[in-house]
Order: C-alpha cells, then sequence, then structure tokens
C-alpha cells in the first residue's frame, strides 16, 4: 500500500557509505560525551523525582485513588497525558518513516483525532461518569447486564495491548535505543521498561500523569528544536517541498531484480494529504470515515484514553484537556512527518535504499531502511548535549506511552477479570493483583515482539493500521449504538462483536499467512480478501456489524428504560433512580482487615513500613459515614459544569474544528 516499511532489528549497524565516501563512526559511538551522558541522567532523575512526589503526595490505597486518582486531575496535565499516552516512540519512528516514503498523507491518521476528542469530551464522558464506572467493560456490564460482553471485552482490549499498543512501542522505541546506545535490543528493553514500571506499579494514575506532563514538555521542546535544525539544513521550506520530490537513491539497480520506479521515486501527491479513491495509499474516502470508525474505539471508548478523562475535577476540566489534546495533534505532522521526509532529502541512499543488498549494508535488514529516518536525523544534525535530549524525547514518548498502558491494562485485568474469579477479594489484594499483572503484561510483551519483526514483513506502521481496522469496527459499533439507540440489547452486542470479529481474523489471519508483500515482491495473498484497502475494509466490516447488532436486537426482547437511565444519550439527564442490569453480580466488598491491630505501627519492621509506601497502603483515617459515602459517590459521578467555563470551552472547540478544516483544506 506504498507505507514504508519499518526495519526489523539488525545484530549490529553498519558504518554507512554513501556515495563510495568514508563511512561515518557507528552511531553509538556518538553518545558517549560527556554533555550527552550528563542529559540522559539529568532526565532520568527528573522522572523518577517526579513520579515520586506524585506517588507521595497522592492517595494510592484505594481503587479509586490508584486507578482514578481520586477524579482531582487539572485539565492541563490530562491534556498532556492524553497527548503523551498516545504519542509513543512508534510515532516518531513510524510517522517520520512513512513521511520519508510517501508524503504527509500519514498526518491524517493525527488530525483524525481533532473531531473525535471533541466527540469524547462532549458526548461519551458525560455518559461514563453519570453511570459511575471506572473500566469500560464495566459500562457494557451495566448497559447491558450479563458477563459475557465484559468478558469478552476485557480479554479483547488486554490482547489489544499487547499485540498492537505495548510490543509495537517496545519495538519502534528499540530502533533509537539501540542506534543510540549500541545496546543489545533486549537488554535496552528490558532497563527501559524496568524503570517504567516501577512507577507504574507503586505510583497509579496519579503518578502516571503528572510524569506524562513532564514527558509531553520535553517532548515538544526536543522535536521542535531537530526540525528547526532540519529545515535550517535544506533550506526552507519551499526548498524542502522541491528536493523531496527529487530524492531518489543512486542504486537502483542489483540483486537480479528488476524493481519498478514508483518503488523509489517520491509519489506525485507527496504534499497532498487528499489522495485517489482507487490507487491512493490512503484513499481519501477511507481516510474520511473508514479511519474514524476505526479510531472510534482508541479515541472514545478505550482505557487509556477514557480513564484519563475519568480523573477530570469536573467536566469542564475534561473538556477543556480533550481540546488542549486536539491542539497538539496538529503537531506530528511539523515535528514528526516533515522531518522524517528531510531525512530522506539529506540522507537519500540510507533512508530510501530499494535495492535488498544495499538496505542490509545501511541498516541490517532487506525490507527497507525508512524507520532510521528520524534516529539518522537526530544522530547526523543535532549537536552534543541537545543529543541526549533527543534521545530522552524518545525515551519519553516510549515511557509515557508505557506507563499509560500499564496502569489501564492492571485496571482491566483488575476490575473486570480478577473480580469474577475472586468475588470477595479486599481492596488491598486487587491493587496487589494489579500490580503484579503489569509485571505479567511485561513479560508477555517482551516475548511478543520477535513476532512483529516478522509480521507484515516489518511495515510496523502498516501493521498497527491494518490490526486496528480488523479489530476495532465492531467494537465501534457497540459503543456508537450503546449510547445512542436505546433499543440494542446484550445479545444484539454480542453477536454482532463475535461475527465481527469472525470476519476481521479472516482478514487478518490470511495476510498474516501470506504477508502483505512489498513493492519489489508482490503478496500471493487472495485479491478476496486481501484485495479491499484495510481503509475500505473497516467501513464494510462496520456496516456489516451494525446491521447484526440492530437485526438481533429487534428480533428479540428490549431492555426496560428502568435499567438505563443515565447509560444512554436520551436518558442522560434522567434522575429516576436506576435499577443495574448487574445489581445481583455486584461484588460485596469486605472490610479490609488487613492491618494486624495487635502491633502496634512503631514495632513494625522497616521493611514491612517500606513495603506499605512503596504499594501505597497508607493507613486509612476512619470510616466514612453513609452520608460521607453518598457524597463521595456524587462527586464521582458528578458532571455540571460553570456556566462561564462551560462557555469558554464550547468556543475553544468550535475555534478546533475551524483549525482543522482549514489545516485539511491547506494540505487537500
Amino acid at each position: 500500500m506504498g507505507i514504508a516499511p519499518p526495519a526489523v532489528m539488525a545484530s549490529t549497524v553498519s558504518p554507512s557509505t554513501v556515495n563510495g565516501t568514508p563511512g561515518l563512526p557507528e552511531m553509538s559511538e556518538r553518545l558517549r560525551n560527556a554533555a550527552d551522558i550528563s542529559v540522559i541522567v539529568i532526565y532520568f532523575v527528573v522522572v523518577m523525582a517526579v513520579g515520586l512526589w506524585a506517588m507521595l503526595k497522592t492517595n494510592r490505597s484505594t481503587v479509586g485513588g490508584f486507578f482514578l486518582a481520586g477524579r482531582d486531575i487539572a485539565w492541563w496535565p490530562m491534556g498532556a497525558s492524553l497527548f503523551a499516552s498516545n504519542i509513543g516512540s512508534g510515532h516518531f519512528v513510524g510517522l517520520a518513516g512513512t513521511g520519508a516514503t510517501s508524503g504527509i498523507a500519514t498526518a491524517t491518521f493525527e488530525w483524525n483525532a481533532l473531531l473525535l476528542l471533541l466527540v469524547l469530551g462532549w458526548v461519551f464522558v458525560p455518559i461514563y461518569i453519570k453511570s459511575g464506572v471506572v473500566t469500560m467493560p464495566e459500562y457494557l456490564r451495566k448497559r447491558f447486564g450479563g458477563k459475557r460482553l465484559q468478558v469478552y471485552f476485557s480479554i479483547l482490549s488486554l490482547f489489544n495491548c499487547v499485540a498492537l499498543n505495548i510490543s509495537s512501542n517496545i519495538f519502534s522505541g528499540a530502533i533509537f535505543i539501540k542506534l543510540a546506545l549500541g545496546l543489545d535490543l533486549y537488554l535496552a528493553i528490558f532497563i527501559l521498561l524496568a524503570i517504567t514500571a516501577i512507577y507504574t506499579i507503586t505510583g497509579g494514575l496519579a503518578s502516571v500523569i503528572y510524569t506524562d506532563t513532564l514527558q509531553t514538555f520535553i517532548m515538544l521542546i526536543g522535536s521542535f528544536i531537530l526540525m528547526t535544525f532540519a529545515f535550517e539544513k535544506v533550506g526552507g521550506y519551499e526548498s524542502f517541498t522541491e528536493k523531496y520530490m527529487n530524492a531518489i537513491p543512486s542504486v537502483i539497480e542489483g540483486d537480479n531484480l528488476t524493481i519498478s520506479p514508483r518503488c523509489y521515486t517520491p509519489q506525485a501527491d507527496s504534499f497532498h494529504i487528499y489522495r485517489d479513491a482507487v490507487t491512493g495509499d490512503i484513499p481519501w474516502p477511507g481516510m474520511i470515515f473508514g479511519m474514524t470508525l476505526s479510531a472510534v474505539w482508541y479515541w472514545c471508548a478505550d482505557q487509556v484514553i477514557v480513564q484519563r478523562c475519568l480523573s477530570g475535577k469536573d467536566m469542564s476540566h475534561v473538556k477543556a484537556a480533550c481540546v488542549m489534546c486536539g491542539y497538539l495533534k496538529l503537531l506530528p505532522m511539523f515535528l514528526m512527518v516533515m522531518p522524517g521526509m528531510i531525512s530522506r532529502i539529506l540522507f537519500t541512499d540510507r533512508v530510501a535504499c530499494v535495492v535488498p543488498s544495499e538496505c542490509v549494508k545501511h541498516c541490517g535488514t532487506e525490507v527497507g531502511c525508512s524507520n532510521y529516518a528520524y534516529p539518522i536525523l537526530v544522530m547526523e544534525l543535532m549537536p552534543d548535549g541537545l543529543r541526549g535530549l533527543m534521545l530522552s524525547v524518545m525515551l519519553a514518548a516510549l515511557m509515557s506511552s508505557l506507563t499509560s498502558i500499564f496502569n489501564s491494562a492492571s485496571t482491566l485485568f483488575t476490575m473486570d477479570l480478577y473480580t469474577k474469579i475472586r468475588k470477595r477479594a479486599s481492596e488491598k489484594e486487587l491493587l496487589i493483583a494489579g500490580r503484579l499483572f503489569i509485571i505479567l503484561l511485561i513479560v508477555i510483551s517482551i516475548l511478543w515482539v520477535p513476532l512483529i519483526q516478522v509480521s507484515q514483513n516489518g511495515q510496523l506502521f502498516h501493521y498497527v493500521k491494518s490490526i486496528s481496522s480488523y479489530l476495532a469496527p465492531p467494537v465501534s459499533a457497540v459503543f456508537l449504538l450503546a449510547i445512542f439507540c436505546k433499543r440494542v440489547n446484550e445479545q444484539g452486542a454480542f453477536w454482532g462483536l463475535i461475527i465481527g470479529l469472525v470476519i476481521g481474523l479472516i482478514r487478518m489471519i490470511t495476510e498474516f499467512a501470506y504477508g502483505t508483500g512489498s513493492c519489489v515482491a508482490a503478496s500471493d495473498c487472495p485479491k478476496i480478501i486481501c484485495g479491499v484497502h484495510y481503509l475500505y475494509f473497516s467501513m464494510i466490516l462496520f456496516v456489516i456489524s451494525v446491521l447484526v447488532i440492530l437485526g438481533v436486537s429487534l428480533l428479540t426482547k428490549p431492555i426496560p428504560e428502568i435499567h438505563l437511565y443515565r447509560l444512554c444519550w436520551a436518558l442522560r439527564n434522567s434522575t429516576e433512580e436506576r435499577i443495574d442490569l448487574d445489581a445481583e453480580d455486584k461484588r460485596h466488598e469486605e472490610a479490609d482487615d488487613d492491618v494486624d491491630e495487635d502491633n502496634p505501627e512503631e514495632t513494625r519492621e522497616c521493611f514491612k513500613k517500606a513495603y506499605d509506601i512503596f504499594c501505597g497502603f497508607q493507613k486509612k483515617g476512619p470510616k466514612l459515614s453513609k452520608e460521607e459515602e453518598e457524597a463521595l459517590r456524587k462527586k464521582l459521578t458528578d458532571t455540571s459544569e460553570k456556566p462561564l467555563w462551560r462557555t469558554v470551552v464550547n468556543i475553544n472547540a468550535i475555534l478546533l474544528l475551524t483549525v482543522a478544516i482549514f489545516a485539511h483544506g491547506y494540505f487537500a
């Protein structure tokens, strides 16, 4: 489909020999100077200090405190965390690599989020807060009743975390870390995950959000500096657009292959985001509709994103955070995609190689070196000290995404699966189970990395977006209909998810079996299955899922309204008392009597005290009265706004949409 194949890990990074000139020293040697090392050390110290401060400042001894930060987060750290959770190392590596190969259209995957963020803040989050849920599977259980939807969606979401989010971030981050530090791939992964896991396991969501805010600040400063260096080096924007179209590698023949010019010549529509509906690598109808339908799950029903919004002080803070994140999502076009294209101009033979033997020489893999576009730019253009800052940027992108995913996956497992196994688990047991699950998740994710290396011929960006198109549309259909159509019931939602999953898996498994091919070697996958662009497939799968959900729901009994108050859009403002469909299944919480009252606090061992501080098991205050518990419950389900701030965020939402329309029109 014309998206650049990310490079698969090589055991060594060979010195480059471009056009016969002597090779540059190995990149890993370039970070071995006092300035770069100092910057990296300072970065880690600051991140750990912020994580420790958030850990000690917040109450992590309750499920609400650990997983929702006590609903006390302001709009600016929440907006920064939304952005940092989304922007991982895969964006720097994948977006820049795809930009180097096919131009600016890949940025539309980022701009597509602007509309969905507003839908999240104005439509979905008010329903989630009013319903009083912590996780998305929990919402499905309240809305439809029964356990199978909750368990199914929990497992699917955890699989999505491992197969897409965690593994792809580890894989792409390792490309940069391997080049920069010269470490063994798995050693680099292990060190990063160890540091990441420590403050995720100990600090909970508040720690993650505050460190995300720091990471966002570092990411924006570092990538802006690199963009400035890159445009200065290439001679400005006009020169950039002209030189990119002439960035053709010098070696285009070899290995007894006849390589088509379209494989190494920049696309004629490289500077257009609306591309041909039939022949385009990102066809415009698929970009507008297919991409949006797939992304509803990620932006409006994914635990990682929604959990941040559920932690907000009030609805105005949540909406302001969504607007802030929307503005930040305009930036990847300029901070990642265009620098990747400039990298192709400056290092054409290395970034745009097409002859397999040449690619092996430059980056150690046959399928292409475009995913080294951003790392090469950093190592070649940045002076000492700033190079260390940019490595910190990559670490910030990688770690902020991973911490967010770890915390949310832990929430899913603990609240939706573990409570099914241990119905009467104490709050302390749930917190321990959630932390231990993060460790298990890390192990599974590391084991998954080799599968990404061999799948989709190493095309990471294509891998992520296509897998999303095969799994997400049925989930998007269920959540949209759950909120906007009262008539939809559990049977319809369940069979819509199952039939949609089967159809998506048929396409996904067939593609894995045959491979997607490359420009040099086409795939043998049957056209009837693989011939439809994955964005068009997403649209078809969504329509099928909607028809199944509505069809089965209309043939079966509706859910009485008494069970739906404040769970769907038409009944969102109802003040009637709701009888939850899951009322009889609710866990009966036991009093947490794990602290041995016979042993005074001062006689406890130092190790035990340290353990309690590490895990957030602070000594609890007096037990709340029923009136205080009711007041706390109201706070957690309150969606009221002050008129002034409601008007301010509404005006900003309109401004954001105006900017989005202008950006699409300008680059169309």
